[in-house]
């Protein structure tokens, strides 16, 4: 029998989206514990603001992570809102926080994964910031302010960035399509899954005439979405809220 994988990706929980929070669990709960692995290609969260953030509404999520990963193994990619998350956040949750591109093989397909903010290269301002902010440096530096005061800049952050968002052209939070071949010619893969630009699909596409694919995994907005590789191949699926 194939083995079969489930992806997630951009599911931005926050304490004020409980209905997202509510259908991870259900999830977690439920079909995810019947799969042979679970990776969520990054922005779990909203916002993390360090692996000490003791948010009563955290110790759900954290501790159905824990339990599952008793049974298969989670994998965990950085976002462009979570790249905080360290030891302390596996510890907690049992998750193994993997670097990407992360290659693998999914029923014979070599399969390249990103979160997919590293493909939006048109939005030079952007990759300017994710540059300084992965920083180790930058990092620290954050580390070393109160919780409080990291969370009232991730709160200014996210209100900065839904402005900036709110007249950036379209093009500038797509993937750009040199990227994208590049990715799949470093990794030799003949398939990419990524999350980030929130606009689930399929798309086909040649390089150095090879046929490949870009699988777009869905965000958590209105409803949640899974990608489920197995036997009969790839597909997403939709969660209810």
């Amino acid at each position: 029998m194939s083995a079969t994988t489930l992806f997630v990706s951009d599911l931005h929980l926050d304490e004020g989206r409980p209905e997202a929070t509510a259908c991870l669990l259900r999830f977690l709960g439920g079909r995810a514990r019947e799969a042979d692995a679970l990776w969520v290609l990054g922005d779990l969260f909203d916002a993390w603001v360090g692996d000490d953030d003791d948010s009563p509404w955290l110790t759900p999520v954290l501790e159905a992570f824990a339990a599952i990963a008793t049974r298969l193994p989670v994998s965990v990619l950085h976002g462009n809102r979570d790249f905080m998350m360290g030891a302390g956040f596996e510890a907690r949750s049992g998750a193994r926080l993997a670097a990407e591109p992360v290659v693998l093989a999914l029923g014979g397909v070599r399969t390249v994964l990103l979160h997919g903010d590293a493909l939006c290269t048109d939005d030079h301002a952007y990759q300017a910031l994710r540059l300084k902010v992965r920083a180790a440096a930058w990092q620290r530096d954050l580390m070393a302010q109160p919780l409080a005061t990291r969370r009232e800049f991730a709160r200014e952050l996210r209100a900065a960035s839904r402005r900036e968002n709110a007249d950036k052209e379209r093009y500038l939070m797509d993937v750009n399509e040199v990227a994208v071949a590049a990715a799949l010619r470093a990794s030799g893969a003949t398939r990419l899954i990524h999350g980030h630009t929130h606009r689930p699909a399929r798309h086909a596409l040649r390089v150095d005439g090879r046929d490949c694919e870009r699988w777009v995994l869905g965000d958590w907005h209105d409803h949640g979405w899974v990608a489920v590789a197995d036997e009969a191949g790839l597909r997403q699926e939709t969660l209810p809220f």
